[in-house]
Order: structure tokens, then C-alpha cells, then sequence
């Protein structure tokens, strides 16, 4: 290298750093841009259950949701099998992207609900595998390795009701219910191209009539502030107005005046899923990405601290998500399941680390210079 390209030090030393923002400006209105760029980077993770009726275009409906195909394999049974068939849990992940976007998503099926004669208890699965999840997001978050703990909680769910049926059955009730509590509830009218527009409008204020008789708690969707644009405050305002959303889903494309459209087709013209006049679709789907985060901390702050709380009620003290019984029979030396043996191990680890950072402190407290002598303080000259 020669010596004209040797950049001098007492030249670098006079480089000043340069602020790229303007005099008086702090620059912490710029967090917002961190949180975006490390919300991106991590991905979201959201969980939707579907219930319903079979038949009532559950699994059509998701596909048409989020444009692509969660049952590629699906087996739909036939009426004999239906007689002595039992309510599943049927849950399906894919990852989706869209402009760099990643969301995890899992959706959540039940077959079988309400097919059989007697659905007296059809819904107790459903409610242990929303326990279940809450169980395991205690356990998770009570472990030592919280940084990478996967959300499986139920975050909305989506309950479809029949058409026919002139308003909520028995069961419809039951269930709601019975989980209002525990998960964010979106009442659905399914196949709505099957009433007429008089048909829906009074279908709906008689289901929203019978859910304020019987005190079902649905997912309120949050008000608009102050400050927000007119715009966003007249989207709310219909989306409210909305509730309980008609929808119809149709995975078809069909050609309609020159234009490419999901849709249906009959005799007396094509059902557009996605015309705001024909049905709630796109407002249920602006439901559920514009208050995607609301259900997710209404999950978090409500139903799951709900959880919490009535398992600390109930059960004692909870130890490493574990309760006491479960304590208990591992301190007695009793049989461990695959679990609790592994909880065993990570407390027995814990416990070692305790002990090592114990002896690490009292090194370091022996070590330290002893300043006192005869009682008495002395100062130092610093």
C-alpha cells in the first residue's frame, strides 16, 4: 500500500459522528420501528377453533379464510359411521407468508359435534383440550426454558350456527356457555346464501336476543379512541352491526362478467363470497386480522389469568405447573409419568444451581477486604 492512501489518524480522530435525525429530536419515536422489525423477524402464532354442526362449511369456510387448503386428506364419514362417532379434536398447523409476514396458524376442528342422538356431553373434549392447552402454557411458562415457549392456546373460535334451526338450539347454549369463559367467541350464521336478506337481518336479532337471556359472554370488539380516523371508527362501527357474521365460503373460481371471482353459482345467479352485499365475509375476515393482537391479549389478560387463578384456587399451591398432589406422589416416591419425571429432573437441576451461585457468593463475601475493626468504621480516602 502506498502512502497517499494511508488515511492519517489525527484525520479519522476528526471524523464526527453524524446524527441523522434533526436537533431537539430524541429519537425514541422510532421504537415502534424496533418492535416491528422484531415482531417480523420472530413471526406471530394465532389459534382459531371452528365448532359447529357437520355440514354447515366449516373447513370450507377456513380454506376460503386464509387461501389455502388445512384438509388436503380429509375423510368425511358416512351416515352409518356418524351414529356411534364421538366428538375429535382435530388440529391443523401451516405456516403462512405473505410480503415477509410469517403467521404461524393452527386451526383447531371438531367432527362430530352435535351428530349424534344423544350430545348431552359432546362438548367435554372441546373444553379439555382448551384446559389443556392453558395446562400446558403453565407448565411452559414455569419451567426454566421460558425464552422459546410456543402459544398453543385457543385464541378465538368461531361457532357456527345452523340456518334452519330459526335461532340457537338447546346445545347452542350449552356450549357457549360452558366456554365463554375460557375462549373469545365469535358467533357465526353459517350458509347464508340459503336465507333471504329479511331471513338474516331477523335471524340475527333473535340470536343476539337469546345470547343477552341467557347471559352468554361473545367477544366484544374493542371501541374506537378518540383520536383514531373517521374511516377506522365507520369499519368498527360495521363490524359491531355485524355480529352475528352471515357468511358463505366457496373456494371456486367462477368468471363473472369479465372478472375472476370466488363464488358460488346456481340457477338463478352466483353468490360472490367476497361482494360485502351478498354476505359478512370480508368483515369477519377484517374481524379477525385487524383484532388479531386484541384476541390474543384478551387470551392472555382474561381467559388464561381466569385459568391461573381457579387452578391456584383449587389446587393449592402450584409447583412448576404441577399441583400439589402431583408434588406430593413425587416426593413419596410414587410413579412418574414421562411429565413429572421430567419436571423431577429440572428441579433437581435447579436446585444445583442454587447451591453452586450459593457458594459463589459466600467466595466472594470471604474475599472481599474487612474494614472494620474493633467495632468501629474506618474511613477511606477515596
Amino acid at each position: 500500500m502506498s502512502a497517499r492512501n494511508v488515511i492519517p489518524i489525527s484525520v479519522l480522530e476528526n471524523v464526527q459522528f453524524v446524527n441523522p435525525e434533526q436537533s431537539g429530536y430524541v429519537g425514541f419515536a422510532n421504537l415502534p420501528n424496533q418492535v416491528h422489525r422484531k415482531s417480523v423477524k420472530k413471526g406471530f402464532e394465532f389459534t382459531l377453533m371452528v365448532v359447529g354442526e357437520s355440514g354447515l362449511g366449516k373447513s370450507t369456510l377456513v380454506n376460503s379464510l386464509f387461501l389455502t387448503d388445512l384438509y388436503p386428506e380429509r375423510h368425511i364419514p358416512s351416515a352409518s359411521e356418524k351414529i356411534d362417532q364421538t366428538v375429535k379434536i382435530d388440529a391443523s398447523t401451516v405456516e403462512i407468508e405473505e410480503r415477509g409476514v410469517k403467521l404461524r396458524l393452527t386451526v383447531v376442528d371438531t367432527p362430530g359435534f352435535g351428530d349424534s342422538l344423544n350430545s348431552t356431553d359432546c362438548f367435554k373434549p372441546i373444553i379439555q383440550y382448551i384446559d389443556d392447552q392453558f395446562e400446558r402454557y403453565l407448565n411452559d411458562e414455569s419451567g426454566l426454558n421460558r425464552r422459546h415457549i410456543i402459544d398453543n392456546r385457543v385464541h378465538c373460535c368461531f361457532y357456527f350456527v345452523n340456518p334452519s334451526s330459526h335461532g340457537l338450539k338447546p346445545l347452542d347454549i350449552a356450549f357457549m356457555k360452558a366456554v365463554h369463559h375460557k375462549v373469545n367467541i365469535v358467533p357465526v350464521l353459517a350458509k347464508a346464501d340459503t336465507l333471504t336478506q329479511l331471513e338474516v337481518t331477523t335471524l340475527k336479532r333473535k340470536i343476539l336476543d337469546q345470547i343477552d337471556e341467557f347471559g352468554i359472554r361473545i367477544y366484544p370488539l374493542p371501541d374506537c379512541d378518540s383520536d383514531e380516523d373517521e374511516d377506522y371508527k365507520e369499519q368498527c362501527r360495521q363490524l359491531k352491526n355485524a355480529v352475528p357474521f352471515a357468511v358463505v365460503g366457496a373456494n371456486t373460481i367462477i368468471e363473472v362478467k369479465g372478472r375472476k371471482v370466488r363464488g358460488r353459482m346456481y340457477p338463478w345467479g352466483v353468490v360472490e363470497v367476497e361482494n360485502p352485499e351478498h354476505c359478512d365475509f370480508i368483515k369477519l375476515r377484517t374481524m379477525l386480522i385487524t383484532h388479531m393482537q386484541d384476541l390474543q391479549e384478551v387470551t392472555q389478560e382474561s381467559h388464561y389469568e381466569n385459568y391461573r387463578a381457579e387452578k391456584l384456587a383449587n389446587g393449592g399451591s402450584i409447583k412448576h405447573g404441577k399441583s400439589t398432589g402431583s408434588v406430593d406422589r413425587m416426593e413419596n416416591g410414587g410413579d412418574y409419568s414421562d411429565k413429572e419425571r421430567e419436571l423431577k429432573q429440572k428441579e433437581a437441576e435447579l436446585r444445583r444451581m442454587q447451591e453452586r451461585l450459593a457458594r459463589m457468593q459466600a467466595e466472594i463475601e470471604s474475599k472481599k477486604p474487612q474494614h472494620i475493626q474493633n467495632g468501629d468504621l474506618k474511613s477511606q480516602d477515596l
